[in-house]
């Protein structure tokens, strides 16, 4: 299995688009740009067929310290999560 960089989701575009490789790595960009922003004010991002990104909320809980193994605090925070699409989810489990 090989991860997929940022550079090969530019040459897809590129490619599909007839695009220069610059035009196209402005495009994806921009995507991902507008993705962050809108979770990071606490939207959710529904691509259809794909997925959902959203802010997740946790809880403030009790953990422990890696170093000393004593009981901590952890405030509680809002983080970023995805949901696949039911699409992507077929498209995986078919492989």
């Amino acid at each position: 299995m090989r991860s997929v960089t940022k550079a090969d989701l530019v040459d897809a575009a590129a490619r599909a688009g007839n695009l220069s490789k610059s035009s196209a790595g402005e495009a994806v960009n921009a995507v991902f740009d507008a993705i962050v922003a809108s979770v990071a004010k606490g939207n959710r991002v529904t691509v259809v067929g794909f997925g959902t990104f959203l802010p997740r909320k946790r809880k403030a809980r009790s953990g422990r310290s890696p170093l000393n193994g004593k009981e901590i605090r952890i405030s509680s925070k809002t983080v970023p999560a995805f949901s696949a699409g039911q699409g992507f989810k077929d498209r995986v489990a078919s492989r």
